[in-house]
């Protein structure tokens, strides 16, 4: 008998998703994405063959770091989803309450239906993991330009992962749903596809509340000016654009819609009439679907371009931190060691048979400071008590140069005057003062600004804005250490002689060539105890950590954007489904009054273009306005030149806005079936 009982709840379960296949396949398509992606996730991160890559273990470091993101919007995704098809199956479930059927016994039929859309997705998500998880290798071999062997490997490691956290998931869903289905009435379950929700009352005060939200963040995002403030700001930003998404679309489309009603030219006609009403009727469900596919498609949008932009910049973003193949920095200005190094690589040249070319040579001293106009302040303590996020932009490195190694390197003559210096502003474009006092030090005057030098690398990989200082002689830079030296104590800076130089030949040979210079410097380092520290760098042997890490970036970037891109097109298929079936009576309704059926198609486009081009809009507006805040953080990263941003946001626009559409009319043919399906 409780074997009979069972096959019953398995029967029913079965047919529910049988006959609820518009809802169920999507969604158990989606798992599957979802848990393949999550394997293929962990296996890049435990496969041997990616970790053996150079730079293949600073790539799996980064993808650990993704697995976390991609796990928490997995749970909120698919928990959010998935309530689509409980409130769809409501009215089936009450018709079971009504006729016998103990809340005990729906959860039986929940449980199987969990049951089945779990092993399903696990099984094929995970076979379809496996299947293309050598693809996802070989994809990083590319990135990595590496070699790969063609064995196929299945870990098991990446297995129990995965299905730890979709068993998680399905659990989480599966309480859910148990909760749902057990706080409600029969008559509320039966009657729940009937209840619709009342038109709420425009509120003006949240719809302009949400249009000033916006238009702060946009300003913040337009007004930054330095990649700083940028960073620390940018979270912030993004959060306000969140919360005036959802204020403008729940709270804004109401008003729009009230507006629209007294526009009696618009509103008395009979596509307008049905698609205004028909969005009254529901707005406040409406506006937060619409507000997720367009923060959803926001990110697509900033997270491909960004990424994207990220690693085809690679080459640029490598010569900007390591200016010179070869490089020694010595942390003194004695030439009595200097001219030891010197000699050292002169040797190892010689006898490997190498000429060095493009050399690079000059002398220098970096520190950071708190500018106040322009004051420069170095003391830590003056600035704990007054100190805030957006003081952070005022901290800059400064870097002091003799203008004698300016003149050399830039081909100039220039000659400065007592307490008189030479400016360069790469980053900041231009300082607005004519004098500059460093805490402890004179009042210096800016003679000129400059337009070009030759960046360090370390400028470059730092977060801080960067100014040079050219100045009369070493003597001044000498000045400008001690008095720094007072402040800082142990932590000081260090007066440094940077040595760098191209080797015509291959990567290869370079980084045997670094290796041979570096051990000469360890053997002078090793019998002078007193011998500078000398910091050695080669940028081929670098290239392979570097292209790991923003290879890293770019594969998380594809992976997320797929990710929000699925549940964008999830969520605005859901909506489809859900409204197609609420409208069935009305549209009913309308063709029993005189409304034909072309009126009707009409007044569907009317709604659906209404409805979905509008997130599509305000996407691509929040696009335009995060420009300038992602133009800031690139720079970050090296990336200098804002029109790779700036094509690449242009063409993800224009795919992302195809696909679109395209999703927009294969949904839009699914709502009319269902609505022509009931009429017919």
């Amino acid at each position: 008998m409780r074997e009979k009982r069972g096959n019953i709840y398995s029967r029913l379960a079965f047919t529910g998703i049988v006959k609820n296949y518009r809802t169920y396949v999507p969604y158990l398509l989606t798992c599957i994405g979802m848990v393949m992606m999550c394997y293929i996730l962990h296996f890049l991160m435990e496969s041997e063959q990616v970790a053996a890559m150079e730079g293949g273990d600073t790539l799996q470091a980064m993808l650990s770091f993704g697995n976390g993101v991609f796990a928490v919007f997995a749970v909120i995704f698919l928990f959010y989803t998935n309530s689509f098809l409980i409130r769809n199956r409501k009215k089936e479930f009450g018709l079971y309450n009504i006729l016998g059927m103990g809340k005990r016994n729906l959860a039986r039929i929940l449980l199987w239906e969990n049951g089945i859309i779990a092993v399903l997705s696990l099984v094929g998500g995970m076979l379809c993991g496996i299947l293309f998880s050598k693809l996802a290798e070989l994809f990083i071999a590319i990135i990595l330009h590496a070699e790969i062997s063609m064995k196929f490997s299945v870990e098991l490691q990446s297995m129990t992962g995965t299905l730890r956290l979709f068993l998680v998931i399905f659990l989480l869903i599966l309480m859910n749903a148990l909760f749902q289905v057990g706080k409600a009435k029969p008559i509320d379950l039966l009657h729940s596809s009937a209840v619709g929700e009342k038109p709420p009352k425009a509120n003006w005060l949240l719809a302009i509340a949400g249009f000033g939200l916006l238009g702060a963040a946009y300003y913040i995002a337009a007004s930054i000016q330095d990649p700083m403030s940028a960073f620390m700001l940018f979270f912030v930003a993004v959060a306000m654009v969140i919360v005036a998404t959802y204020l403008i679309f729940i709270a804004g489309s109401v008003v729009l819609c009230k507006v629209l009603q007294k526009n009696k030219k618009y509103y008395y006609r009979p596509n307008h009439f049905v698609s205004v009403s028909s969005m009254m009727y529901r707005m406040k469900r409406n506006g937060a679907g619409l507000a997720s596919i367009c923060v959803l498609s926001t990110m697509v949008l900033v997270m491909l371009s960004a990424a994207t932009c990220l690693y085809f910049g690679n080459e640029a973003r490598l010569t900007g931190r390591y200016p010179r193949q070869i490089e020694l920095s010595t942390y003194s200005f004695d030439k009595s060691y200097l001219q030891q190094i010197d000699e050292a690589v002169d040797t190892v040249l010689e006898s490997s048979g190498l000429e060095r070319e493009n050399v690079l040579e000059y002398r220098y001293l970096s520190i950071g400071g708190y500018f106040d106009n322009d004051q420069v302040i170095l003391d830590e303590e003056k600035l704990v008590k007054d100190f805030s996020i957006m003081d952070a932009a005022k901290v800059q490195d400064i870097y002091f140069i003799p203008v004698d190694d300016y003149n050399r390197i830039m081909g100039a003559e220039e000659a400065l005057g007592e307490n008189e210096v030479l400016l360069y502003a790469p980053r900041t474009g231009s300082y607005e003062y004519d004098t500059i006092t460093l805490e402890g030090c004179e009042t210096w005057k800016i003679k000129k600004r400059v337009d070009d030098f030759v960046e360090t690398g370390e400028a470059t990989a730092t977060i801080f804005n960067s100014i040079y200082l050219f100045v009369p002689d070493e003597a001044f830079l000498e000045q400008v250490y001690t008095v720094q030296k007072e402040i800082y104590g142990r932590n000081a800076s260090s007066l440094v002689r940077y040595y760098g130089f191209d080797i015509p030949a291959g990567d290869e040979t370079q980084m045997q060539a670094a290796e041979k210079i570096s051990h000469a410097v360890d053997e002078l380092m090793t019998a002078d105890e007193s011998f500078p520290f000398t910091l050695r760098s080669c940028r081929a042997a670098e290239k392979a950590d570097f292209l790991a890490l923003y290879g890293g970036l770019f594969v998380l970037g594809v992976l997320l954007a797929a990710v929000f891109l699925a549940a964008t097109v999830l969520i605005m298929y859901y909506k489809q489904i859900t409204e197609g079936l609420e409208d069935q009576s009305r549209f009913d309704i309308m063709q029993k009054v005189g409304m034909t059926d072309r009126e009707i198609r009409s007044s569907i486009h009317s709604q659906m273009l209404t409805v979905f081009l509008l997130p599509l809009l305000l996407a691509g507006l929040h696009t335009v306005f995060a420009f300038p805040i992602v133009r800031k953080l690139l720079m970050l990263f090296g990336i200098m030149n804002s029109r790779v941003l700036l094509f690449t946001n242009i063409g993800c626009f224009l795919v992302f806005t195809l696909f679109y559409t395209a999703v927009y009319f294969i949904t839009s043919r699914s709502y009319y079936k269902i609505v022509r399906g009931a009429r017919k």
